[in-house]
C-alpha cells in the first residue's frame, strides 16, 4: 500500500507528488496519458507562478527553455489598445504545456514519486454510505486492479473520473463557456502576451519563441450560437476559430488564411463546482477541485499553488488522521484563491455585458493607468515582490 495515490499527472499532481516524496512519503501518481501529450492551455505562467515554481526549486529547468513574457497587450473593442509591463524586475514565461506538464513530471519521478500509465476508472469506496472511506483507485487500461492507498488526491482534472465518479463534482448551468485553441506561425517576434476581449468572448494569444503561437479563444455558448446554426457551429471548433480570428484585423492579417500546426482542441463547458469535498482518503487538487474559466492566466497558479497546498493536507491526514483536514484545506484555499476568484468573475461579468465592455474601452481610452495597474494583479506580479 502507498501512502499516498495520485490520480492525474498534470501541474497540481506532479507538484503535489514532489511535495509529498520531498516530505518521504511513498507516492505513486498515475495518469491515463503518455507524457509529453498535448494540452489545452493558454501556454503562459504568469510572474506569481513562476514565483512558486522558483520557491519549490522547480523553475530552472523552465527557465531554460521557456520564452520571458515582459507583460501583457489588452485590447478592446473600438480600437483600444493598453500595453502592460510587468515591474522591472519580474517576468511570466511562455511554454508550451505538452513541455511543461513532462518536466515536472519528471521532476516529481526524480524526486521519488512512482508513474504509471495508467487510466482510474472508479474509486475504491468502504464504509456505509453515510460515512464513505476511500481507500484507493480501481485502474487498468484493459484488465483491471486495485491499487490501495491511506491517502488518494484527484488531480484528474475538469472531467476528473474520480470527482465526477463520486458524484463530488458538477459542470453549473452557468456558465457555459467553451475554449477552442491551436497553435500557428507567427511573423511577430513579441515577448508580450495578448488579450483581446470582446463582448461575449476573447482571444488570447501566447508567442512561444519558436516562430509559434498559441490562440485560444473562448466564448459561450449562447454567444457563439446552438449547435447547427448557420452562423457559428460548435461542431467545426476550426470554423469557429477561423472566424474569430478573421474579424480581428490585427490577427487575421498574422494568422488568417493559414492552416493551424495541429488540429485546434475544444474543450467544454469548463466550470467545474464541486458540491462536496469532505470525504475521508480523499483530497482534491487542481481543475478537480473546481475550475473558474481564469481570464488572467491564474490556471497555472491555482493548479501549482493547490497541488501544494493538497500535499501538505495529505501529510496532515497521514500524520493526524483525517479530522479537520478538509476544513483546514478548505480554509487554506480560501485565503490563497477567494480575492483572485472574485477578480475574475467580475472580469467575465463585464465581459459578457455590451455596456460593460463599451464601459470598459471608453476607461481604457482615457485612463490606461488602471489597465496597466490591472495587468500587474492578473500577473499576480505584486504577489512576488511582497
Amino acid at each position: 500500500m502507498d501512502d499516498v495515490l495520485i490520480v492525474g499527472a498534470g501541474p497540481a499532481g506532479a507538484v503535489a507528488a514532489i511535495v509529498l516524496a520531498r516530505a518521504g512519503a511513498r507516492v505513486r501518481l498515475i495518469d491515463r496519458a503518455t507524457f509529453p501529450r498535448d494540452k489545452l492551455c493558454g501556454d503562459t505562467i504568469n510572474p506569481g507562478t513562476l514565483g512558486l515554481l522558483r520557491r519549490l526549486g522547480l523553475a530552472a529547468a523552465l527557465e531554460d527553455r521557456a520564452l520571458p513574457i515582459d507583460g501583457m497587450i489588452v485590447t478592446g473593442e473600438g480600437g483600444i489598445a493598453v500595453e502592460g509591463r510587468y515591474p522591472r524586475d519580474q517576468r511570466g514565461l511562455a511554454i508550451s504545456r505538452r513541455d511543461f506538464d513532462a518536466m515536472l513530471l519528471e521532476q516529481a519521478v526524480a524526486a521519488g514519486a512512482a508513474f504509471e500509465c495508467v487510466a482510474a476508472r472508479e474509486a475504491l469506496v468502504d464504509g456505509p454510505a453515510s460515512a464513505p472511506v476511500i481507500r484507493g483507485i480501481v485502474a487498468g487500461n484493459g484488465a483491471r486492479h486495485q491499487l490501495t492507498a491511506k491517502v488518494v488526491v484527484a488531480a484528474d482534472g475538469r472531467r476528473s473520473t474520480v470527482a465526477f465518479g463520486l458524484r463530488l463534482a458538477r459542470h453549473p448551468p452557468r456558465p457555459k463557456r467553451w475554449a477552442i485553441g491551436a497553435y500557428f506561425e507567427d511573423p511577430i517576434r513579441s515577448t508580450f502576451g495578448e488579450m483581446h476581449i470582446r463582448r461575449g468572448r476573447y482571444i488570447g494569444v501566447a508567442p512561444l519563441g519558436s516562430g509559434l503561437s498559441n490562440v485560444c479563444l473562448v466564448l459561450p455558448w449562447s454567444g457563439a450560437g446552438r449547435a447547427g446554426s448557420s452562423a457559428c457551429d460548435f461542431r467545426d471548433p476550426p470554423g469557429l476559430l477561423r472566424n474569430a480570428i478573421a474579424a480581428e484585423p490585427a490577427l487575421r492579417n498574422r494568422f488568417g488564411g493559414q492552416a493551424p500546426v495541429r488540429n485546434p482542441i475544444m474543450l467544454g463547458p469548463l466550470a467545474v463546482d464541486v458540491v462536496r469535498e469532505d470525504m475521508a482518503g480523499l483530497l482534491l487538487a487542481g481543475d478537480a477541485a473546481g475550475f473558474i474559466d481564469p481570464m488572467t492566466g491564474d490556471g497555472l497558479r491555482f493548479a501549482v499553488r493547490g497541488g501544494e497546498l493538497a500535499a501538505a493536507a495529505a501529510l496532515d491526514a497521514l500524520e493526524h488522521g483525517w479530522d479537520g483536514v478538509h476544513a483546514r484545506l478548505r480554509a487554506a484555499r480560501e485565503r490563497e484563491f477567494a480575492s483572485k476568484w472574485r477578480f475574475n468573475r467580475t472580469l467575465r461579468a463585464l465581459v459578457s455585458s455590451r455596456a460593460g465592455v463599451r464601459a470598459a474601452s471608453v476607461g481604457a481610452r482615457f485612463a490606461p493607468g488602471i489597465v496597466r495597474r490591472l495587468i500587474v494583479e492578473a500577473g499576480d506580479a505584486k504577489a512576488v515582490s511582497s
